[in-house]
């Protein structure tokens, strides 16, 4: 790469750079990391390919200037677990966007398989749920309780358990984006296909509209939390994959960081949903409006957080560059 345009790729960064070391103390400690990891990387290509050039002068004072601002302001305040999770979850989901979009539609165009496998092959459920949950969900609806295995087991014990697996299940999602984010995106494709193929099996004995007021009682925030988990994994996986022009490894650390807030954002969400599921999906004799309801304002709650709040914090954050 030339210098000239190596230069004009990055000097609006660069100037951002300036005004946020000029502005130091009031910085998230994780947004002075970032920026330090931006110069840093770019100082080492301009060390590289251009040894003898000002803008090499130029990155290794901005990086040093901020090397001090970071180690001085190294005192973390309380305040940081509330800004981390009204700022920083956010804004990296901003950053995030495209690759959530990419994670909704592999969870999409996944779960349709699903469901057009079952609608060709009624055993296809045997394959994928396996022949004990279909024997026993068959036998639920001879009795007239189909969503009885949401009550197979004490409230408590299934909160526990069902939330436990919900975390590693987000967790496998971001530790398989080591093994590329297609390990992501297969991993999330055998989540969706069973989706589609659970659903599509239960309308097919005329209880879709019972089967989908259970389920997405809990599965709205569960299931949307698997799909940003997955992007997550996703940016770990394109970090090493597409470094650009950073090196590998840093690419990869950026990539790493950014994928473990995603799915540290997530935690809470896999919890709360554990709690409906534990304690109240298998009431099935609430009225169909208020769980009807409920799934509109979980549904409500993650299009706020994570995609229009995300939205919000970076018009502030490109606001406060500017002035």
């Amino acid at each position: 790469m030339k210098e000239f345009t190596f230069i004009r790729n990055n000097i609006d960064k660069w100037q951002r750079a300036e005004i946020i070391i000029s502005d130091a103390d009031s910085q998230s400690p994780d947004r002075l990391a970032e920026v330090y990891t931006d110069l840093t990387s770019d100082l080492a290509f301009a060390q590289t390919h251009y040894p003898d050039s000002r803008i090499t002068i130029y990155l290794n004072k901005l990086s040093s200037v901020l090397h001090n601002s970071i180690y001085r302001n190294k005192r973390e305040k309380w305040t940081r677990i509330l800004t981390f999770w009204t700022q920083e979850v956010p804004l990296v989901m901003y950053d995030a966007r495209k690759l959530l979009l990419a994670s909704f539609l592999i969870f999409l165009i996944s779960m349709l398989i699903g469901v057009m496998s079952q609608c060709f092959d009624h055993d296809f459920c045997r394959i994928i749920l396996g022949d004990y949950y279909v024997d026993m969900t068959l036998d639920n609806i001879a009795k007239g309780k189909p969503m009885a295995v949401y009550d197979s087991d004490g409230e408590l014990n299934m909160f526990l358990g069902i939330t436990f697996n919900n975390i590693r299940v987000s967790f496998m999602m971001f530790v398989s984006g080591i093994l590329t984010s297609i390990a992501t995106g297969a991993y999330l494709f055998q989540n969706s296909v069973m989706l589609g193929c659970f659903e599509t099996f239960f309308a097919q004995h005329g209880l879709l509209y019972e089967s989908f007021l259970a389920v997405f009682l809990h599965g709205t925030l569960e299931i949307s939390a698997i799909i940003i988990a997955a992007a997550g994994g996703l940016a770990i996986g394109n970090g090493w994959l597409f470094p650009g022009t950073y090196s590998r490894l840093v690419s990869f650390r950026r990539g790493a960081k950014r994928g473990l807030k995603i799915v540290a954002g997530t935690v809470p969400v896999f919890i709360l949903a554990g709690f409906i599921e534990g304690f109240a999906t298998r009431h099935t004799e609430v009225p169909d409006a208020l769980r009807l309801a409920f799934i509109l304002l979980s549904l409500a709650f993650v299009i706020g957080y994570f995609v229009i709040l995300p939205q919000i914090r970076h018009r502030q954050r490109k606001k406060d560059s500017k002035d």
